[in-house]
């Protein structure tokens, strides 16, 4: 039977398209905050990193109650390298709300969720939003989106979708883009018509699908899925079948449903809603938690695999300690493995030489947000350069991942961005117009898209766009070149003079500024010529009998080059280390002193 007083819906779309700010407006419009109350916006985003950059990075669940329904959204990341959070939590829904904006139309990450929600055969709401904004073109982007629906292979009846245009930020949904309805009641009465309520049993046995893992430091793992059949009691006792097919018996402890903003504990829960228990310690995404007698075996989880590693050691820096409170690579060891029970799409083991640790994710972002974190909590650690995971198919022969990379850019600099592509293993499969811009998609290895995007924006004046997500595994496509220019190295340990860096500015880029920490073996630069060139950074002016109070007054600096966490990472060699500490970043050689690098390159 159906569960007529429940709707379980996930908001899906491309980065930046406005899910977060559509949930707050639901939220709004539902009464879940007071008249008065003053709330923050993108109230889902709540980790500070989340804010900082503007996109969801953690599936977050709510509920709202509208006309006697409960309605749970799942609000998901957009982009691909979190993609692993998409593919789980779209089990747990029913239907999908698509966002798509009314000026881009469908791009690339747009494709990526809607595939994965075609291919579980949700009901797909497509939802026009930024209707307001000047440009938008409404009736040509719900065609895109058709055409897009259609490529994927959607059946009859998701073709068949509902459309509602929207603004977000203005908080109003329309049956039509110019109706000039000034309220969210659309979009809410349509989740009731359109998608569909779930099918449950209610008074079959207990079947519930793991499909997010939450932790905590009071109750340890809890287990968040659907219950699909029959009511979860406190207390009640229940098998558990873990992906491996090992089972064993356990008591479920605690109970609790999704409420508004966060969650209530409940005696019970009944089949349809999403809900959260505690009782399995290891729970896994994928996990059976199934009645003893009459167990029920869901089909597995699949989630993707990594496809880019790095290895994470403990600080060997001569400045290490003064800037962090964790060092130790016990401590590095520990915090690494507890983010393995939580962050399913990543793949975290210990080197067998002991000497680190290596994390596999699915793309650069993912790596670097867990190291924004880690620093965040006073680690000090360093990090090498990131290395794509390549594999052997049936034949033996090497693949590596290949992503789909699309860009925007002033049709004036479409040359200049197929050339960078070229240089970087990347075919072009795409290109077409679109009004001033021209749109250009590639094929290309992961291993090219490393510091790619920097390059874009040199090549267009900061003005092109460029996003890339995983495609497929196909043929190893041989080596290409890396970084030409050679780096600047320290040759001492001290602090950078002013009067040096002013010499070695016309010698190529600095990257540090006066009274910086340096030490021997930490890049201080990059040389304007290939091969490496050490250089003193702590050379003072030599002061002699007669001198001009003036005469240091005439020393003008270059702002230096500084890196964000991901530059860093794209920037490295495979001798070179990146240093991450709670207030700086530092790039700095594997081999601190140049006569034992001397000795490594004989």
């Amino acid at each position: 039977m159906k569960q007529e007083n429940i709707r379980n819906v996930a908001i899906i779309a491309h980065v930046d398209h406005g899910k977060t700010t559509m949930v707050d407006r639901l939220l709004y419009t539902a009464g879940v905050f007071r008249e008065n109350q003053e709330v923050a916006e993108r109230v889902l985003d709540s980790n500070d990193q989340e804010r900082e950059r503007g996109i969801t990075i953690l599936s977050k669940n709510i509920s709202v109650t509208y006309k006697d329904t409960k309605i749970n959204v799942i609000d998901t990341p957009g982009h691909a390298d979190f993609g692993g959070e998409v593919e789980r939590v779209l089990n747990m829904a029913d239907g999908a709300l698509l966002i798509v904006d009314a000026f881009e139309g469908p791009m690339p990450q747009t494709r990526f969720v809607l595939n994965k929600a075609l291919q579980l055969g949700l009901r797909i709401v497509v939802v026009i939003n930024k209707i307001d904004r000047p440009g938008a073109r409404p009736e040509e982007v719900v065609d895109e989106v058709f055409d897009l629906m259609v490529e994927l292979d959607a059946n009859d009846e998701q073709l068949d979708f509902p459309v509602i245009y929207a603004s977000g930020v203005n908080g109003y949904a329309r049956y039509e883009a110019d109706d000039g309805n000034m309220n969210m009641i659309p979009l809410l009465d349509t989740i009731l018509e359109k998608i569909p309520a779930p099918e449950v049993q209610p008074d079959g046995p207990v079947a519930l699908q793991i499909c997010t893992v939450d932790h905590s430091s009071f109750v340890g793992r809890i287990g968040v899925g659907r219950l699909f059949s029959g009511t979860m009691h406190k207390n009640e006792p229940v098998l558990v079948v873990k992906n491996d097919g090992t089972r064993y018996n356990t008591m479920i402890k605690q109970v609790f449903v999704f409420e508004e903003l966060g969650k209530r504990e409940v005696e019970e829960a009944y089949a349809g809603d999403i809900i959260a228990i505690v009782g399995v310690e290891d729970a896994d995404i994928g996990d059976m938690v199934t009645n003893r007698e009459q167990p029920i075996i869901l089909d597995p989880i699949e989630v993707e695999e990594p496809t880019m590693a790095v290895v994470f050691e403990a600080s060997s820096s001569p400045l290490v300690g003064r800037e962090g409170e964790i060092v130790g690579a016990r401590q590095l060891k520990e915090r690494l493995f507890a983010e393995a029970e939580s962050n399913i799409s990543m793949r975290i083991t210990e080197l067998e030489d002991k000497t680190g640790m290596e994390v596999a994710g699915r793309g650069l972002l993912h790596l670097s947000v867990l190291m924004e974190t880690m620093r965040r909590e006073g680690f000090e650690f360093q990090v090498g350069n990131p290395r794509v995971i390549i594999k052997k198919d049936e034949n033996g022969n090497k693949v590596e991942p290949i992503e789909e990379a699309t860009v925007d850019c002033p049709s004036e600099y479409a040359g200049k961005c197929i050339e960078v592509f070229g240089t970087a293993g990347g075919e072009m499969t795409d290109m077409y117009p679109m009004g001033e811009q021209t749109h250009l998609v590639f094929k290309i290895p992961s291993r090219g898209t490393m510091g790619l995007r920097t390059r874009i924006l040199n090549v267009t004046r900061g003005e092109g766009i460029m996003f890339h997500h995983f495609s497929e595994y196909g043929p190893f496509r041989g080596d290409f070149g890396g970084r030409k220019n050679g780096s600047m190295i320290s040759m001492s340990t001290g602090k950078s003079v002013a009067y040096a860096l002013d010499t070695l500015q016309q010698r190529g880029t600095l990257f540090i500024g006066p009274g910086e920490d340096v030490y021997e073996g930490m890049i201080v630069g990059e040389s304007a010529r290939e091969g490496d060139m050490v250089v003193n950074v702590e050379k003072a002016k030599n002061l002699g009998n007669q001198r001009s109070s003036g005469a240091d007054k005439a020393i003008q600096l270059t702002p230096p080059v500084t890196f964000t966490l991901e530059e860093a990472l794209e920037y490295i060699q495979d001798d070179e280390l990146v240093e991450i500490t709670p207030k700086n970043i530092r790039l700095r050689k594997r081999l601190l002193s140049a006569v034992d690098r001397k000795k490594a390159n004989k």
